[in-house]
């Protein structure tokens, strides 16, 4: 399942709905940031893999502290929820400046107002990292982490499984690849923000 389809079956496939409401806007606004939003973090998170920080990214994913933030939109969308989504953005696109880009951009192709988009964004990823914290086991993450350790390939080769390169002998990536291809088409690489920066 996509982070885009996370976010769309978020409580009962009103987790869009409920998230609009607590800022007051439409639906269809917060699909619309949530259609960039879920490319942008599966781009920065491939780009983090490829970089070295494979073990940063996939803690993000451990335990479900976040869990809650997923199931209650209220949660999600309060100063606290706000604050960790915002963290979140920021360990992927490299700090505040790589979340204020995004934020950019995220409302001149919406129409919202910049500060409207500064609240719903980090709503939305904290949202998606709740998610994804349900939806990835932990005993998965910890053998990613074991393999990337261990001789099960190294971080090069998790690396290089997770852009599509594959690793053999190393971890199952296949739940976080899988999240990670926006398009279905079973290669990351090409959904590097792709769909974001159209």
């Amino acid at each position: 399942m996509s982070i885009l389809s996370l976010l769309q079956q978020a409580q009962n496939g009103q987790g869009l709905a409920n998230v609009a409401s607590q800022f007051g806007i439409g639906t269809d606004k917060a699909a619309e940031i949530a259609e960039m939003l879920a490319p942008a973090i599966s781009g920065a998170a491939k780009q983090k893999a490829a970089s070295g920080g494979l073990d940063a990214l996939l803690g993000n994913f451990q335990g479900e502290t976040q869990g809650a933030l997923f199931e209650d939109a209220s949660a999600a969308a309060s100063a606290e929820g706000q604050a960790q989504g915002a963290a979140f953005l920021d360990s992927l696109l490299g700090g505040q400046e790589g979340r204020a880009a995004l934020e950019g951009v995220a409302a001149e192709k919406s129409g919202l107002d910049f500060s409207m988009v500064q609240q719903i964004l980090p709503a939305l990823a904290a949202m998606a990292q709740g998610g994804m914290q349900k939806s990835l086991p932990d005993d998965s993450i910890s053998s990613m982490l074991g393999g990337a350790s261990s001789g099960g390939g190294g971080l090069l080769g998790m690396a290089a499984g997770l852009l599509g390169g594959g690793a053999k002998g190393g971890p199952d990536l296949s739940m976080l690849t899988n999240m990670l291809d926006d398009d279905g088409d079973g290669s990351v690489v090409d959904d590097l923000l792709g769909k974001f920066l159209k």
